[in-house]
């Protein structure tokens, strides 16, 4: 039977919940640090993706570096004498360019060693330095530290400010990079030490080594390549000149730096470091207050400003910065034989005149102010080449105590006082009298000790040419550059009283004179019409009358007389048109009687050009100063061309004529005015003309000998006598004879033979075969009053005439 069985009955009962189970502490810890690293290499990736997408901005903002590859630097306009010395620099910036070879080693370890010792290893930046800057400045809460390497240097001196930001790194650091990608590193340490400044207008590690030692940058030593390395992190603070102390801290540790990167030993550190710093300037204070004779180097402060005057009106203002380097014709011995012979021969002439008195009085009485009161009147004094300006403490007949602008005190005595003996009298006026608180003048004496002294009021010009050419050996415009800049030789134009005579002389030979003319010495009297201004009666400078005398001895004599009626005979306007030749401007010498007396106006730079006519026996040769101009390179960019003309030659005047002048010249040089010179050089190849104008305003010498003319003058800036007996005989000759004894003392004499067309007889010089005579003038005078000069031309063969 079959069963049926009942379904089961659903459960009502709910399943059991599963227990919670409850987390550790540590693994929620360890989740929410999952979380946070991986947040902050999301932010990371995040700030370096942005990193770098500014740093391409930067980047492809960034100059283009061609000022860096093509480095052109700014290098001042230098001149230079003949000889290679160097005369003056000018320029915005001192700078000497010097490729990597010619830098010594030394130079190169001190500056890396200061400045970034990984140089040659990194890439442009340096992270350590960077992660030591910024811990540094976060320290301090300051941007005191930027962590620049030689590279980012050179970026910033380049092309950015030098403002601390953190923008101005980032550029830095781009261009640091960018510079790095197209220069090796020689290449950025060469423009870095080259381009970098140092303090006191210095830029590169050459011109410093000028500036701070006078030394070239081969001559420097380790400590002083360690002083100048430590300057670009401050220059103001680490300066050698201002801050001893403080630069011999900064040497001591770039020394120290250089010592433990194994560039120098143990041994050099402590050499070095016990060391003082001694600039130039050290030695130079070192010798103030010890009395030294006139200053032995190089003066040639005219010639330096010429030449910047004369580059300037051509490369403008690209003179101070395009690196010229002009070489003058001047020789550098020569210069300082020109220079020392014109101060010493203008001070003679100044002690002859006798003591001014002191150059002004300050109170010392109150020690209070007594040092101030010295110390402002020595800084008003005026700067005056080896002669210091003094202020005077105690004062007696036999002792002169003087305080220096240092503060040195020197007593003078004996000697020293000769000079001024009159005003430390008790009875000396005022004016001249010293008393403590005068300010005075001290220079050395022969015997090497001070001497109270003064600068001279006068003033003076020397120029010497070697005569075949035209180059300038020699130029001194004034007695002192620091107390006036106008150049005598070139900007003076003052009366050349009888050194003109010469060239009226050779005019009449061109008319027809001869050295044996006889002309009466005896007086005149012209009336305004001739003088051109007044009724004229002039006399001979001896106040005597020779009667007829040859020409040739009337130009030895120097007679007035003679001159103003040779040009009578030849007539002012023929001569005016005559001097023209030799270089002399019309409008500077009217036509009148009184330009036979050298009434018109020169420079020592036309009397010198005239001169060189009868040197050169008819070929005239002008002046010039510089022979050439290169760029930095060494590419000349100007030539002097005198050489080559001087082989083709300029004719100015008939060779019978010059050689005639040339031997009444030389006639006046060994027995006339100027046979001094003869005397004293034993030569016999001098020639030369003494001048004095009226009233003796203006003393003059001009003349040639060796291979070389040369041209004095003295006289004052505001015309006045030089004294009522001055000539030039005894002023301007003594200077041009202390310049010659020693600039031609090797040179051969000079033999001049007489041209074709010039007859010598019993010591007597003609045209030979001349048809022409002057008639009498002035010794039994026939000429009729419509010929006044006489009929100057007659067809005859006298060879002495009378007039």
């Amino acid at each position: 039977m079959a069963t049926s069985e009942k379904p089961a009955a659903k459960s009502t009962k709910r399943p059991a919940r599963k227990a919670p189970v409850k987390k550790s502490s540590g693994s929620f810890i360890g989740s929410l640090f999952k979380g946070v690293i991986a947040t902050c290499i999301a932010l990371f990736l995040c700030g370096g993706f942005l990193a770098l997408f500014v740093f391409a901005l930067v980047y492809s903002q960034l100059p283009p570096i061609d000022t860096v590859v093509d480095y052109k630097p700014k290098v001042p306009m230098r001149v230079w004498t003949a000889d290679g010395k160097l005369i003056a620099e000018f320029g915005e910036e001192r700078r000497d360019f010097v490729t990597i070879d010619e830098i010594p080693d030394r130079v190169k370890q001190a500056v890396i060693s200061a400045e970034d010792d990984g140089f040659y290893k990194h890439s442009g930046i340096e992270p350590k330095g960077f992660v030591r800057a910024a811990l540094a400045n976060l320290a301090s809460g300051k941007k005191s530290q930027g962590a620049s390497t030689i590279t980012m240097q050179v970026a910033r001196n380049f092309f950015l400010s030098s403002e601390r930001s953190y923008i101005r790194k980032l550029y830095e650091v781009a261009m640091a990079f960018k510079i790095e990608a197209n220069l090796s590193k020689d290449e950025i340490l060469q423009i870095y030490m080259n381009q970098i400044f140092l303090g006191n207008r210095a830029y590169g590690f050459a011109a410093a080594g000028r500036t701070y030692y006078g030394k070239n940058i081969q001559q420097l030593t380790v400590g002083e390549a360690a002083t100048l390395a430590g300057l670009p992190a401050a220059p103001s603070v680490y300066n050698p000149f201002a801050s001893p102390k403080r630069a011999k801290i900064r040497r001591d540790y770039v020394l120290g730096r250089m010592r433990d990167l194994g560039y120098i030993t143990n041994e050099e550190y402590e050499h070095e470091v016990n060391e003082p710093i001694k600039t130039r300037l050290t030695v130079a204070a070192e010798k103030v207050g010890t009395p030294t004779r006139m200053n032995a180097s190089l003066h040639a402060e005219y010639v330096a400003e010429l030449v910047r005057t004369l580059m300037f009106d051509i490369f403008q203002q690209e003179t101070y910065t395009r690196g010229l380097n002009v070489y003058t014709t001047i020789n550098s011995e020569d210069q300082g034989y020109a220079y020392r012979a014109l101060r010493s021969h203008l001070q003679q002439y100044d002690r002859s005149q006798g003591y001014r008195g002191p150059e002004a009085k300050v109170d010392i009485s109150n020690p209070q102010t007594r040092e101030q009161n010295i110390k402002n009147a020595l800084q008003e004094a005026l700067i005056a080449t080896d002669m210091p300006a003094v202020v005077a403490l105690s004062v007696s007949p036999t002792e002169v105590k003087v305080q220096m602008a240092h503060g040195k005190v020197v007593s003078i005595t004996g000697k020293g006082l000769d000079f001024v003996k009159k005003a430390l009298q008790p009875k000396a006026k005022e004016d001249l009298k010293i008393v403590p608180g005068s300010v005075l003048r001290i220079a050395a004496n022969k015997d090497g000790s001070w001497e109270i002294t003064q600068i001279p009021q006068a003033e003076a010009a020397f120029v010497a040419t070697k005569y075949d050419t035209g180059a300038i050996q020699a130029l001194v415009g004034g007695y002192d550059f620091a107390l006036n800049k106008f150049n005598h030789v070139t900007q003076a134009w003052r009366q050349p009283g009888s050194s003109f005579k010469p060239f009226i002389y050779s005019a009449a030979i061109e008319k027809g004179f001869s050295p044996q003319t006889i002309i009466n010495d005896a007086p005149i009297v012209l009336d305004p019409a001739e003088t051109g201004f007044k009724k004229w009666d002039p006399k001979n400078y001896s106040r005597t009358f020779h009667g007829p005398i040859m020409m040739k001895d009337a130009l030895k004599k120097s007679l007035n007389l003679v001159s103003i009626r040779i040009l009578q005979a030849i007539t002012p306007r023929y001569a005016v048109d005559f001097i023209q030749r030799f270089g002399f401007d019309a409008d500077k010498h009217p036509p009148h009687l009184s330009l036979a007396l050298g009434a018109g106006s020169v420079t020592p730079w036309q009397m010198v050009e005239g001169f060189s006519v009868f040197a050169n026996l008819g070929r005239r040769t002008e002046p010039y100063l510089i022979s050439k101009v290169t760029d930095q390179s060494g590419k000349v960019l100007m030539q002097s061309t005198a050489e080559a003309e001087k082989v083709a030659g300029v004719e100015a005047l008939d060779p019978r004529n010059a050689y005639i002048m040339h031997s009444m010249l030389h006639g006046v040089a060994t027995g006339g005015t100027a046979a001094r010179a003869t005397a004293m050089l034993k030569r016999t190849d001098l020639a030369g003309k003494t001048g004095t104008s009226n009233d003796s305003f203006d003393v003059w010498f001009v003349g040639y000998g060796g291979d070389q003319c040369a041209a004095v003058w003295m006289g004052f800036d505001q015309p006045r006598t030089l004294g009522r007996r001055a000539q030039g005989a005894g002023l301007a000759l003594p200077v041009w004879i202390d310049y010659m004894k020693d600039a031609i003392k090797n040179e051969p004499n000079v033999v001049r033979k007489a041209p074709a067309g010039v007859t010598e007889s019993n010591g007597n010089l003609y045209y030979t075969n001349r048809k022409d005579a002057i008639p009498s003038l002035g010794v039994d005078d026939n000429s009729s009053a419509d010929d006044p000069i006489g009929n100057i031309i007659q067809n005859t063969n006298v060879r002495g005439q009378i007039f």
